[in-house]
C-alpha cells in the first residue's frame, strides 16, 4: 500500500478507536496514595459463575497524555463477554518530567516518555495489591483464572509485570516465584527496548522510559521483557502487521529472544491491521483478541 494510503488508514483506525465514549467502571480502588495509583473494575456483563479476571495495562508510549480512560471501551467490551475486568493506572511521564533527547527529535518537542522508577514502581505495587482489591470489588471474578493484557507500551508493561521472578537478584521489583497467571495476552506490544530503541518506536520513547541514553544500557536489564526469559508462563503477542506506531519486527524480535531461551511464544500477525483496532470493540481484531484471552483464561 503507498505510503500515503497506509498513513490515513492509521488515522482512520486510530479515529474509530478513540470515537467511543469513555465507559465508567462498576468500582475503583486506590493501591496507593498517588491520584494516579488506582484501578478500576468492571463486572461481566453475563454469565453467573465465577469469570477470569482479565488485567489490562493501557497504553500510549508511557507518556502521560495517555491514561486509563481511552481503554474503558475495550474493558467494558471484554465485560460483555463474560471477562471481569481490572483496568490499571499508572505514573506516566508528563509535564514537570524532564525529557531526554534520544536523537530522533529535540526533546522539547517529545512529551517525556515514562517515570523511572515510578512507573514500574506503579505496575508492581498494582499487581501485589490485586488478589486483595479485587475480591472486595469484584466478588464475582475468579482470582484462579487471571490473564494479563496490555496494548501498546501496556503490553510491554504486562510482559515485564509477568517476569518479575527472572528480574536480576537486585532488582527492588523481584519476586520470588512466578505470577499466578493464566497467561499474558500482549497487543502490539514495544516487547524488546532495543529494537524498539533502533527503530525509534514513538519518538523515541523506550530511551526516555530508563530515563535517556546515558542511563539506557544499565537499566535494560531490569525494565526490558526480551531480556527476562524464559518466563514459564503461557504467552501470546497479537499484532497488526501493518501497525506503523509499534512495527511487527517489535513482537517477532521478542519471539526470537523467547525461541533462543528455549520459550514458546505465540505470535498472531492480523493482515492489514494497524496499532488500534485491537483495542477497538467496532474492530473484528478485537474479538480476535478477547479469543486468545479466552483460549488462556478458560
Amino acid at each position: 500500500m503507498p505510503e500515503d494510503a497506509s498513513a490515513a488508514r492509521a488515522a482512520a483506525e486510530e479515529e474509530s478507536a478513540f470515537s467511543h465514549p469513555p465507559v465508567d467502571p462498576d468500582a475503583s480502588a486506590p493501591y496507593g496514595d498517588h491520584p494516579d495509583q488506582v484501578i478500576d473494575f468492571y463486572a461481566p456483563r453475563t454469565g453467573t459463575a465465577a469469570a477470569p479476571l482479565v488485567v489490562v495495562l493501557h497504553g500510549g508510549a508511557w507518556r502521560a497524555r495517555y491514561d486509563r480512560r481511552h481503554i474503558t471501551p475495550f474493558a467494558d467490551f471484554l465485560a460483555r463477554r463474560g471477562f471481569a475486568v481490572a483496568n490499571v493506572e499508572y505514573r506516566r511521564g508528563g509535564p514537570g518530567i524532564p525529557a531526554q533527547n534520544t536523537g530522533a527529535e529535540p526533546a522539547s518537542s517529545v512529551p517525556p516518555a515514562g517515570r523511572w522508577p515510578e512507573t514500574f514502581d506503579d505496575v508492581a505495587a498494582a499487581l501485589d495489591a490485586l488478589p486483595e482489591l479485587a475480591r472486595e470489588a469484584l466478588p464475582s471474578a475468579d482470582a484462579r483464572r487471571v490473564v494479563l493484557t496490555g496494548h501498546s507500551a501496556g503490553g510491554h508493561l504486562a510482559l515485564w509485570a509477568a517476569a518479575r521472578h527472572v528480574l536480576p537478584a537486585d532488582s527492588p521489583w523481584r519476586t520470588d516465584r512466578p505470577a499466578p497467571l493464566r497467561g499474558v495476552v500482549a497487543l502490539a506490544p514495544i516487547a524488546d527496548l532495543g529494537m524498539a530503541a533502533k527503530l525509534e518506536v514513538c519518538d523515541g520513547a523506550a530511551v526516555q522510559l530508563l530515563g535517556g541514553q546515558h542511563s539506557f544500557a544499565e537499566r535494560l536489564p531490569y525494565a526490558d521483557p526480551a531480556l527476562l526469559l524464559p518466563t514459564g508462563i503461557a504467552t501470546t503477542l497479537v499484532q497488526g502487521r501493518a501497525d506503523l506506531d509499534v512495527p511487527h519486527e517489535v513482537a517477532e524480535s521478542y519471539a526470537d529472544a523467547a525461541a533462543r531461551s528455549g520459550e514458546v511464544v505465540g505470535v498472531t500477525l492480523l493482515e492489514d491491521v494497524g496499532h488500534f483496532p485491537l483495542i477497538d470493540p467496532a474492530a473484528d481484531a478485537a474479538a480476535v483478541v478477547a479469543e486468545e484471552i479466552a483460549q488462556l483464561a478458560f
